[in-house]
């Protein structure tokens, strides 16, 4: 056994269930557990904190699940980084792995850990050195100061080291993944905000809620911001509402029951056959690139571009940037140059998503191989052909390879347009907020009807 393999064997994890099967109540407790404290870890500031150059990108944060200056403000993105590194490194066959298999998935999973805790470790060093997380500027050039750095990249070592592990509970105790629902509690908080705070903002006399704003703005005679509020509201209300299209759009194989004739039933394919997954990848690493870029900046080295106000001005985090399409034809100060690069903004998105949606099909075992493999071990069988993995996996061939890229392509070009918009809040994070919620709505259904049932875990082959 290699070096490697001794170290991801022996890392620390959070032991799964005994049981096959969690009962329905189980889940639902540890998934509300991390859920709260998730919350509170983000409510506990950085001790020593003095100079956060971070909290000027809060839509940044709503993708990251972090929140900057707290003791979570790496959020999700080592775990994501980690996994993109992998799936890009597996993918081109630069690192070989066989995920068919247990020991390869198991072997894959902990490199992506051992990734992770390295990347945690770098990414907590970057943030404070460079300036994005730093000591009171006084004390710069006095011993407390390194101290106070040190001490800095503990506690986000600590927090990130915290998330990973209570994304290990959700995934084995709970509902989906933690990484979905760290997501979709971030982007529901601040859509809450920016919806219903009646906080004004400093120098203005409107509130950050936009509901809020909409009628102070009527009141103050403005109709100008009153339009801007009113087009960010129907712009969130349309994004919601694509989203839960999108996402309930699927095609039914319908299988039969070998052993009991006459009983059978369909095998759904969602449209959107790797969900959120694609999106979350794309947008964890232009947020990590923009992070950095800012960090860059900082220090003189403008290599991924320049920032004016916490905005994009120029460089490859310029073109990465989605700009307020609707806003800026709301105000009438639309320029040719934001419609070209809201196009290529789409065309990276699409594309992302595209090349995420492909490797996470084989590196999470929704292939039409694995599928197969599933569906006999189920029982079932498509009526009207012989009961053989292979010609099974060849049927499934013919839907899962086209919904893999077709549905990459559509929340590719959904997540851009809902960018564009100029949503309450990242309307990337709208757009996975809704369809991580719905998958959680239906995974809880699905495990509450096999709890209410138990002749249907007889059927799917369970306990």
């Amino acid at each position: 056994m290699s070096l490697v393999d001794n170290i991801i064997y022996n890392l620390p994890e959070v032991s799964g269930p005994t049981q096959k099967r969690l009962p329905f109540k189980e889940k639902l407790k540890w998934t509300i557990i991390v859920l709260v404290l998730f919350f509170i870890l983000g409510a506990i500031p950085l001790f020593g904190l003095g100079h956060n150059a971070l909290e000027q990108f809060e839509y940044l944060s709503t993708v990251l699940a972090a929140n900057f200056g707290s003791i979570v403000s790496l959020g999700i993105g080592p775990i994501v980084t980690a996994s993109i590194i992998l799936q890009l490194l597996n993918g081109s066959g630069i690192l070989k792995m066989d995920l068919t298999t247990h020991e390869g998935k198991r072997r894959f999973q902990g490199i992506q850990k051992l990734l992770s805790i390295i990347i945690i470790i770098v990414e907590a060093a970057i943030f404070v050195v460079m300036g994005g997380l730093a000591p009171p500027p006084e004390l710069a050039g006095t011993a407390v100061y390194m101290q106070l750095q040190l001490i800095l990249i503990f506690q986000l070592f600590l927090g990130g080291l915290i998330i990973l592990f209570m994304d290990e509970v959700v995934t084995k105790w709970g509902f989906g993944s933690g990484i979905s629902l760290f997501i979709a509690a971030g982007v529901s908080q601040s859509l809450f905000v920016r919806a219903l705070s009646p906080v004004k903002v400093a120098g203005t006399e409107f509130s950050v809620g936009a509901i809020p704003a909409f009628f102070q703005a009527l009141a103050a005679g403005e109709p100008g911001t009153a339009g801007l509020m009113v087009a960010a509201i129907i712009a969130t209300a349309v994004v919601f509402a694509i989203a839960v299209y999108a996402q309930a759009m699927k095609i039914e194989i319908p299988l039969s029951f070998g052993r009991v004739r006459g009983y059978g039933i369909r095998w759904p394919l969602s449209f959107m056959y790797t969900g959120v997954i694609p999106v979350i990848l794309v947008s964890a690493l232009m947020a990590n690139i923009q992070l950095f870029a800012t960090l860059l900046e900082s220090r003189g080295w403008p290599i991924l571009g320049t920032f004016s106000n916490g905005v994009p001005q120029s460089g490859l985090v310029a073109w990465i940037n989605a700009p307020n399409i609707v806003g800026r034809i709301v105000a009438g100060n639309v320029v040719p140059s934001d419609i070209g690069q809201a196009l290529i903004y789409m065309l990276i998105m699409i594309l992302g998503c595209v090349i995420f949606s492909v490797f996470w099909v084989q590196t999470a075992g929704m292939d039409a191989r694995s599928q197969a493999r599933q569906i006999m071990a189920s029982g079932l069988q498509i009526p009207g052909f012989r009961k053989d993995e292979r010609i099974l996996e060849h049927l499934l061939n013919r839907y899962i390879h086209p919904l893999t890229i077709m549905g990459a392509i559509a929340i590719g070009f959904l997540a851009s347009i809902a960018d564009l918009t100029g949503a309450l809040v990242s309307g990337t994070g709208i757009l996975l907020a809704v369809m991580i919620i719905y998958r959680l709505y239906e995974d809880i259904s699905k495990q509450h009807m096999m709890d209410m049932n138990p002749m249907m875990r007889k059927f799917m082959g369970g306990e």
